[in-house]
């Protein structure tokens, strides 16, 4: 199994979540089998997002995938995603 962590900055949170919520068929294409949101504390603008793929060459493929950069276009992220690729140990 492998686990992505993603963090990034959006300009509207509402926003984002229409075309994240949008974009599950894409995920489940993609090979994301459980999936999870987080707002941080202090910035409710500042999003993490947790993603677990079957595989690791999955996880990466899904990142390369031109749909999700132009995804994270229309959803307002307005800084460069920080992603964090994990196997299961």
């Amino acid at each position: 199994m492998a686990r992505t962590v993603v963090r990034h900055h959006v300009q509207d949170y509402d926003a984002w979540r229409r075309v994240y919520d949008d974009v599950a068929p894409l995920q489940k294409e993609g090979g994301v089998f459980a999936d999870s949101v987080y707002r941080d504390k202090d910035d409710p603008l500042e999003v993490l997002v947790i993603h677990d793929f079957g595989t690791m060459a999955e996880a990466v493929a899904f990142f390369n995938n031109p749909d999700l950069a132009d995804a994270m276009k229309r959803a307002g992220v307005d800084s460069a995603p920080r992603i964090e690729f994990y196997e299961e140990a």
